[in-house]
């Protein structure tokens, strides 16, 4: 896949686009997490995995993020939703598409899959759902405009950005309005996001879903944990593409 893609403001939004032989007509799009970018090294280890498998895969950066254009301050979960929407504009030659977000990008992929048929496969790798308990727990003491995300200089942290994860609340009702099938794999031992934002989400999904605890693992999925992540997600996406 070739050529620019860019949001409805327009923001160029970096990719990078792993072939895959064994089915031409779809696609996986990887999302990322807050703080966080396309190059992320367990996401290149599943879009490579992905695409050893014959599924094409793309990876991108949400505006604002890695190499993308925009500003990290106005990045929000539902600015995020939107640039989404538009990488899926793009890939309007694929007859199936399948979502995948991290962490916040989980979240981002619930907002866009319950509103929009386009996303034929959803999963949601530690996936954010109760945002406005996030911010309050992650950032709740710090002073936006002035502070910044877990210390980070580079991540400023935006009123912008609390409003938006506040207003949102949760997308737990959401999960009521997606009819693509769902895999949410979450770490027994993430202290980001909690497995319980996972758990409370499974009971509220259609059928079909599937929630694959993955025991010892923290937030990203390091270590011997990236290759458990992959054996979950790449088989359990090729089945349904078959």
């Amino acid at each position: 896949m070739t050529g620019v893609i860019r949001n409805s403001q327009g923001e160029r939004l970096d990719y990078t686009f792993h072939a895959g032989g064994k089915f031409p007509s779809a696609i996986v799009v990887l999302g990322h997490g807050v703080t966080g970018n396309k190059d992320r090294p367990f996401l290149i280890a599943l879009a490579d995995a992905l695409a050893q498998a014959g599924i094409n895969a793309l990876r991108f950066s949400f505006a604002g993020n890695g190499a993308s254009d925009g500003h990290f301050t106005s990045s929000t979960i539902t600015k995020e939703a939107g640039d989404l929407g538009s990488v899926l504009d793009a890939l309007k030659s694929y007859a199936t598409i399948g979502y995948l977000g991290h962490s916040m990008g989980g979240a981002v992929g619930v907002l866009r899959a319950a509103m929009d048929p386009r996303i034929d496969l959803l999963v949601s790798l530690a996936g954010m759902v109760h945002t406005a308990e996030f911010a309050k727990r992650e950032f709740g003491t710090v002073k936006p405009g002035t502070g910044f995300m877990w210390d980070d200089e580079k991540c400023p942290l935006s009123q912008l950005y609390m409003d938006d994860l506040t207003k949102i609340g949760s997308v737990i009702g959401h999960a009521k309005d997606i009819r693509a099938p769902w895999l949410l794999v979450h770490g027994t031992e993430d202290d980001v996001v909690p497995i319980t934002d996972s758990r409370e989400i499974f009971t509220k999904a259609n059928q079909p879903k599937q929630l694959v605890e993955i025991p010892g693992s923290g937030h990203v999925f390091a270590g011997e944990h990236t290759a458990k992540m992959i054996g979950t997600v790449v088989p359990w996406i090729a089945e349904r593409l078959e």
